[in-house]
């Protein structure tokens, strides 16, 4: 077995299958206390495999992410490392029960949630926070006028602003959190799962013969994710990464459209929070 992570909480959101579960397996051979998220049996069944604590939890419910929240500061005095890994593409418009386009909460606003209800906790621990982001960012366009896609909707255009809100999202969890360093990464086109609700050309592309062709193994699109977690020391902070070098990024990226879209998310994370109390 591999050394270096023993006694290292980590957090793999999305853990159960594809990058999140290669990631797993290979820090948990390392040492690490990984903790994985997911919402089927696979997350139950890799748990038992590795010998690794699971939750079940679903990022189109806020509730069900406050919950995991909780659990983790009640059980882990320590997090070491919060990878946000949950994503997926929606080939069509839906809402959440919070009222919320599901692109957008699925890939950013949940686990924009899940990274300030830990923020005390993370600071404590001088953490690193780590998004999985896509180069699917560069196709992203934020519009604050329309930030939940209500005027018009393409699942993947939904989806590149969703990974330019990562991207976004890790520059300003530096700004706000004391002692956390954070950065995100594209791993590749993966072969995995994630598009099954997606579109047709997305399910042409991820579900079928045609991944062969194009696409790499979770472990290789994991590389760069486990990279980050074991060298702190190799990557700049607020970067965002592809195969361990800067990778291409929107040019719609600054300081102030990531301030705005922390502001935003802020105010329906709590607004989510108080409908919660109410009921």
């Amino acid at each position: 077995m591999k050394s270096g992570l023993k006694g290292k909480t980590i957090v793999i959101t999305g853990g159960s299958s594809g990058i999140g579960a290669a990631a797993a397996r290979e820090l948990s051979g390392r040492g690490a206390n990984v903790v994985i998220t997911g919402r089927s049996d696979q997350t139950k069944q890799l748990a038992r495999e590795i010998g690794c604590e699971y939750h079940l939890v679903d990022y189109a419910d806020l509730n069900s992410v406050r919950e995991f929240a909780e659990n983790l500061l009640e059980k882990h005095p320590k997090i070491d490392v919060l990878v946000n890994n949950v994503g997926g593409v929606f080939a069509d418009r839906m809402t959440t029960k919070e009222g919320n386009e599901m692109t957008f909460q699925v890939n950013h606003l949940a686990g924009f949630m899940l990274t300030l209800l830990l923020k005390e906790r993370l600071e404590k621990s001088f953490a690193m926070v780590i998004n999985t982001s896509s180069m699917a960012n560069v196709m992203g366009k934020i519009k604050l006028k329309d930030f939940q896609n209500e005027k018009s909707y393409s699942s993947m255009k939904a989806y590149g602003r969703a990974k330019l809100m990562n991207i976004l999202h890790a520059m300003e969890v530096v700004n706000r959190f004391q002692g956390v360093k954070a950065g995100s990464f594209h791993p590749g086109v993966v072969s995995t799962g994630f598009a099954r609700e997606g579109g047709f050309f997305a399910k042409l592309f991820y579900n079928t013969p045609l991944k062969t062709l194009f696409m790499i193994s979770p472990e290789k699109g994991a590389d760069t994710l486990i990279w980050m977690v074991t060298n702190p020391d190799k990557w700049k902070t607020g970067e965002y990464y592809y195969k361990r070098k800067p990778g291409k990024k929107n040019s719609q990226i600054s300081d102030k459209l990531a301030w705005k879209l922390w502001e935003r998310s802020e105010k329906l994370v709590n607004l989510a929070m108080t409908k919660k109390v109410d009921q």
